[in-house]
């Protein structure tokens, strides 16, 4: 197995290039696609470079994974879709994020409500292959209900369920969001084994260092700043649940979860050929 990991700068989003070295078979997770917000534009910076990547290394693209619906970037599941090929999938609860959020953007004409508009929709628990690798799919909802941990290997891909020891865990506080049920999802990665190696969604380095994308059970376990083998739930669930008072809203939150609940297209166009993202007043 070989991974290689783009990093955004924009969003502080890592996307991760999973290749089987004996088929040349590959699966692409969380990928971005590159969004202006002040001047509505669209680009493809970085889903170009993964394509140049699969390409210089002879790849074939069999699935393009979502770990969940991201709030802080578009997705560029489709984009990539349609330049190189592969199934989108993302875990079976999507559909409880798409029932709370279709109705607030009044989206229902061109988002499906049963999540087809992904290839496939992940069961706890299910597996599947690329190439010659085996991947087991683990639900790790308390972030959003829908969120899953890739498992190949030795690496787990998990999304924004955990981040680097430093930085602790991600919110919980977006609609269908749960400290307790976050922890538990965390145990569940730290069962995993004190070996296994961490693949992270999301990294902000400080004064000029590198981002960190990786890291193994063993560290989070010693010394999460959130959630180490020291932290009880009860004060684990207090001290997020604090945390998040207040916490600013995501810079692209309305714009990434009308096109990621799309699977990244962009809906219907409008009588004057345009597309639009709306900003439901509150």
């Amino acid at each position: 197995m070989k991974i290689q990991n783009f990093y955004d700068k924009d969003t502080a989003t890592f996307t991760y290039v999973v290749s089987d070295e004996k088929s040349v078979k590959c699966a692409i997770i969380d990928p971005v696609l590159d969004f202006d917000f002040s001047a509505a534009k669209i680009s493809h910076g970085s889903s170009d470079k993964i394509i140049d990547y699969v390409k210089a290394n002879n790849l074939e693209v069999e699935w393009i994974l979502e770990t969940h619906v991201h709030a802080d970037h578009l997705t560029g599941s489709s984009y990539l879709k349609e330049k190189l090929g592969g199934k989108i999938g993302i875990a079976e609860k999507i559909t409880d994020v798409l029932k709370y959020w279709v109705p607030v953007f009044n989206t229902a004409k061109d988002t499906p409500l049963d999540g087809s508009q992904f290839d496939h929709l992940f069961a706890d628990g299910e597996k599947f292959k690329i190439g010659s690798l085996e991947v087991r799919v683990m639900h790790t909802p308390g972030h959003t209900p829908a969120c899953a941990a890739y498992l190949i290997e030795d690496a787990a891909f998990v999304g924004d369920t955990i981040f680097t020891p430093k930085m602790g865990t991600a919110r919980t506080d977006f609609p269908g969001g749960s400290a307790a049920i976050l922890f538990d999802s965390i145990q569940k990665i730290y069962a995993l084994g004190d070996e296994v190696r961490i693949f992270i969604g999301h990294d902000y380095p400080e004064n000029g260092a590198e981002p960190r994308f990786m890291c193994s059970v063993a560290e989070q376990k010693q010394s999460n700043i959130l959630v180490n083998s020291k932290i009880s739930k009860a004060e684990y669930v207090e001290t997020r649940n604090k945390r998040d008072v207040g916490k600013t809203v995501p810079r692209l939150l309305l714009p990434s979860l009308q096109i990621n609940l799309r699977a990244g297209k962009f809906g219907e166009s409008e009588s004057n050929g345009k597309q639009y993202v709306k900003l439901p007043l509150s």
